[in-house]
């Protein structure tokens, strides 16, 4: 892979330890704010609502740092804030000292994410970007297991001083994450010539005319519908395993809290084990076939649901169902990694790849704000059979509408230029023969 053993190489090690440092500290800042802090649960859920809200802050000037001064500089900037945020969060003892904690945490992390996404597109070219973005989503899910699962062995809620020094660590590493990656000196951005069959660039799937920041990404008809895709997926799947799929789980189901931790890790070890062989799959296929696959795996995860609703006076067969949930939703998480991240940068124009990977950003803060609440609302109703039936009804949607999307991409923007090649390849072979 081009310049594996250097820029990349420091880029994937930064997505790494940004992931070690969220699932470090974020699963444990509920316990934190309620329990050690002795705040409740109404200043815990205030929290994580500024945590959230700060993305909706900065992002739309993170994407315009980015264009304008390059990926590393906002980087830097972002670790800054993460890392101050984190330090800040452990030691604050008050409520309105966590929430300017936690918007400047949630800031700070939100401004690493299109940073390093533009970072990875620098460091790679089209035939690559695949692999390095689901090399990415794996280092990703592997940090974030791992900071849990470490972070678990520091937490004490009897002892206030372990949840201050879990902090303290996670600020380190974001400093470890400005040293490792926003060091790493980056390649100008380069105009790359569109391949045979993609004549006419973004253009002529509807992309963007010649403008400026977000008017050009919103004229973009192709990156719109890619974005209403991107936010009802996050919703129905990344918005949901977490909340309304746990609750769903614990609540309905009857799933003990181990079990469900058990059926979490089932999905992040789905991901390790299948990702690098998903994605040699998804390079012969297209992009919108890979995502309309996804939605087709999540309707079976959905419809495994159903199932544990159903039986769940039997405990053994209900949990295993569960833990199939979770291990469906890493299917299709496996198959949208390497091809949501490069249709992005394949829409963007060259001096707007901070923009759209920003505006990337921002509807997957969106999406995964509202999933939570939208799910644990029905399941707490006790209509968990509506919650299901709605998140079925948006998987058949997910696949819908990334069948529509391939009429408004280029081929190459589709993988269709990747097929063709192959197939003259092959036609040359056998030729040759």
């Amino acid at each position: 892979m081009k310049e594996w053993g250097g820029r990349l190489r420091r880029v994937q090690i930064g997505n790494a330890l940004s992931a070690f440092g969220s699932g470090f500290t974020l699963p444990y800042m509920f316990v934190y704010v309620d329990q050690v802090r002795g705040l409740g649960s109404a200043a815990a859920g205030a929290v994580f609502t500024v945590f959230a809200l700060a993305a909706l802050a900065v992002l739309p000037f993170t994407g315009r740092g980015i264009d304008r001064y390059g990926p590393r500089p906002v980087l830097l900037a972002g670790t800054v804030l993460a890392a101050v945020g984190a330090f800040a969060f452990g030691q604050a003892a008050s409520t309105p000292g966590l929430l300017l904690s936690s918007f400047l945490f949630g800031a700070g992390v939100t401004t690493c994410q299109p940073a390093l996404a533009t970072m990875i597109v620098r460091c790679t070219g089209r035939t690559e970007r695949s692999r390095a973005f689901a090399l990415q989503f794996t280092l990703v899910n592997l940090g974030m297991g791992i900071g849990a699962l470490v972070g678990g062995q520091i937490v004490d809620t009897a002892d206030p001083a372990s949840l201050t020094r879990l902090f303290t660590i996670e600020a380190v590493t974001f400093l470890g994450l400005a040293a490792v990656t926003g060091t790493a000196k980056m390649p100008p951005a380069v105009v790359e010539p569109d391949p045979a069959g993609a004549a006419g660039g973004s253009a002529a799937a509807g992309g963007p005319a010649k403008g400026g920041g977000l008017r050009a990404m919103v004229a973009d008809k192709a990156m719109l519908r890619l974005c209403v895709l991107a936010g009802l997926i996050f919703f129905t799947c990344y918005g949901q395993f977490e909340s309304g799929v746990a609750a769903f789980a614990t609540d309905t189901v009857g799933t003990a809290p181990s079990t469900l931790g058990l059926a979490i890790g089932a999905n992040a070890l789905t991901i390790v084990l299948l990702q690098m062989f998903v994605v040699r799959i998804t390079e012969r296929r297209r992009r919108t076939t890979a995502m309309a696959a996804a939605g087709a795996v999540w309707l079976a995860a959905w419809g495994m649901a159903v199932v544990a609703g159903l039986i769940r006076t039997e405990t053994m067969a209900a949990t295993v169902a569960i833990v199939a949930v979770y291990a469906l939703f890493g299917v299709g998480e496996s198959l949208l990694a390497p091809t949501m991240g490069p249709i992005v940068a394949d829409l963007a124009p060259s001096r707007l790849l901070g923009t759209y990977n920003a505006g990337y950003a921002l509807v997957k803060q969106i999406a995964v704000a509202v999933g939570p609440a939208v799910g644990v609302l029905l399941v707490g109703s006790g209509t968990w059979p509506l919650y299901l039936a709605a998140m079925a009804l948006c998987t058949l949607l997910i696949v819908a509408l990334a069948v529509r999307l391939r009429e408004h991409l280029t081929p190459a923007q589709d993988n269709v230029r990747v097929l063709a090649v192959q197939q003259h390849e092959l036609r040359e072979l056998q030729t040759a023969a």
